[in-house]
């Protein structure tokens, strides 16, 4: 299972977003599975509500459809993966990244993200795919 940052899972998705480096596309189109934190589903909800996304869909309809037609599977936001997120160092100012990361970590799944503040975690080091 390959765990996919919420803006990697939108340019995979709607590929009129951003486009993909190459490398990470590939890894994407290989992997058997794939997932997002249901963290991510909040965060593309908010980013629509910001104006900052437009989906073309009813947000429910778009969110259904990427993770439906895309076979991608959300994991939960568990107690155990919340007190990990609140365990990791501040580096990165935003939580839901931190959820994200800590998602990664407790499954021990590789994580697809473009965020240069990710590899200033350490413990993420070996799962981290980035170009």
């Amino acid at each position: 299972m390959i765990l996919l940052d919420t803006h990697i899972w939108l340019r995979w998705v709607a590929p009129d977003t951003g486009p993909l480096p190459q490398k990470l596309q590939q890894t994407i189109d290989e992997a058997s599975r794939l997932a997002v934190s249901v963290v991510s589903c909040w965060e593309l909800a908010h980013l629509v509500r910001m104006g900052k996304v437009a989906t073309g869909l009813p947000l429910d309809a778009w969110l259904e459809a990427a993770l439906t037609e895309s076979s991608v599977h959300a994991l939960p936001l568990t107690c155990d993966i919340a007190r990990l997120a609140a365990e990791l160092p501040l580096v990165h100012r935003d939580p839901a990244d931190r959820f994200i990361i800590a998602t990664a970590l407790w499954h021990r799944c590789p994580l697809i993200s473009l965020d240069g503040e990710f590899r200033r975690y350490p413990e993420l080091a070996p799962l981290l795919i980035s170009a």
